[in-house]
Order: C-alpha cells, then structure tokens, then sequence
C-alpha cells in the first residue's frame, strides 16, 4: 500500500511522444514514495466545473533526486485533452502515489514484461528495479498500429530481448501481444511475467503464463472515480490468500494483482460463490 500525499505539482516537461503526450510533474515528496505500478489522480480544473473526478494514470517514471515524476497519456475525453493543453510552468493538483506496486523478485530473475500502447508505461521503471537487483529483462509491446506503439527504443535501451507486435503489422509481428508469447517466455526462460494494459490482454497473458507454469502480475486499467478506494466502482472479483473469492478495490488493493486470482470471466458480475453475494442479491 502506497503513502500518497497531496501536492501542488508543476509542470516542467510536456512534450509529445508518438501519439501520446509525456508529461512530468515536479512536486516534493512524492518520487522518493513510488514503486513500480503506483498511480497518480491529477485533477483537472474546467471554468465551467464539468470535470469533478480526478484522472488516473499509471506512473511511468520517477526521479527522486529531481523530485519529479513523469506520465504518459493519450488524448482521450475532455479530462485528457485539457491536461495535454497545459502548459510549462502551470500547476496540477496531484495525489500520489496510489495504489499497489508490482510483486518484485527479491533475488535476480529473468522477466519477461508485455505491455500494449501507453497501458505498458509502468513497466519501464519496473524493468530498471529488476536490473539493478541483478535480474534480467525481455519486452514485448504491441498496439493496434505503428503509430500507437510506446516505449519502443527504451525498450532496446534496456535489452536485446524486444518483440514488438501491431494488429494491423505495420511494424514487427502482425498479430497481439500473446502470439509470441510462450516463445519468448521460454527464450529466456522468465520465472515472471509482468503486463500492463487493456483487460482483455491482461486475461490472455494470464491464461498463457497459467498453461506454462509462470508467475504473473497484471497492473488493471479500472475505471476509477476517487481512487482512494470510498466509491467501490473499480471492483473485481480476486481469489484471496485463504482461497475464498471477493470484490476488491482496484485502486488500493490493487491495480497490481496476481493475474491467476483475477477472475478474469467474472468481471462486471456477482458470482455466485463470492463472499456477501447473498446479501448482494438481497438488495
């Protein structure tokens, strides 16, 4: 569980890369707080007061001896698009970080990390804990199309272990992010698997790490009203440590979870065997 603190942070950085916008906030006390997989909920102030709930969004990096941290969003409704008109030196009401970090080995360790689009941008911190510790890294990203693709080069920066797949194949494998999956988990023989990105992906990958007896972690992409875990609409179902199943808060009892207690199939249902749905149906 992270400690988040609320802070006033400045924009010193907000440039585009590919078809995202990289933006990074400086603000004290919050880079020396984050783990791999933290989020941050930035508020978006509109004259008109139509965006009330704060935005969430993973972060990407963090640089404690600047004090900043850096996140990596696309223009997608009216919250997104008014952060990616700001301008250097504006401020943003930021709460961070949030949520739960990855599971990290604590001895080295081949991993292997999937992601697709900007979903995948905690990884990259990720991957620099993992070789620090002495372990080892391969990548693969995908997205819809060439131009959706992130983290790419940083990717080869880190590694020569990088597979890069497209849907439509303008660049790399033509096909998702699971087609070369088990090839490239036994080619370096990862202990781990870490995904970042859309539910559908996360499921597949965590089937395919299932069938080859492979630990997986997945960082969800919940839709998140508060994010400090009062509204309850980010809930999934997730088999617990005493094998009983329960809805659990995305934002703080996740967004990382072991991708083999999701369950994946139960999303936006009650179950039958989930503790309290009895009493659920009740109401």
């Amino acid at each position: 569980m992270a400690h988040p603190v609320q802070r006033q942070a400045e924009i010193v950085e907000l440039s585009p890369v590919g078809a995202y916008h990289r933006l990074v906030l400086q603000a004290e006390g919050i880079a020396e707080r984050v783990l791999p997989g933290h989020f941050a909920a930035l508020a978006v102030d509109r004259a008109d007061g139509s965006l009330l709930l704060r935005r969430p969004f993973f972060i990407h990096r963090a640089d404690p001896a600047a004090e900043t941290i850096e996140i990596v969003l696309a223009e997608v409704g009216p919250g997104t698009r008014a952060l990616a008109r700001q301008r250097v030196g504006d401020t943003v009401d930021v709460v961070a970080p949030l949520g739960t970090s990855y599971s990290v080995p604590t001895a080295p360790a081949s991993a292997l990390l999937v992601g697709v689009g900007y979903g995948g941008s905690p990884l990259f911190g990720l991957a620099d804990r993992i070789v620090e510790q002495g372990g080892s890294v391969g990548f693969i990203l995908g997205a819809s199309t060439a131009e959706r693709l992130f983290g790419v080069e940083h990717a080869k920066a880190l590694t020569p272990d990088v597979l890069v797949t497209t849907d439509d194949g303008t660049f790399g494998i033509r096909g998702q992010v699971t087609l070369p999956l088990t090839e490239a988990m036994r080619a370096i023989e990862a202990r781990v698997v870490y995904a970042s990105g859309p539910r559908s992906m996360l499921r597949a990958v965590a089937e395919v790490c299932s069938r080859e007896s492979v630990r997986c972690f997945t960082a969800v992409e919940e839709t998140m009203a508060c994010g400090v875990g009062v509204c309850m609409t980010c809930v999934l179902p997730v088999v617990g440590d005493d094998g009983e199943s329960r809805f659990v808060r995305s934002c703080v009892d996740g967004p990382c979870f072991d991708g083999s207690r999701v369950r994946w199939d139960d999303i936006g249902s009650v179950p039958a065997d989930l503790e309290g749905a009895a009493a659920m149906g009740g109401l």
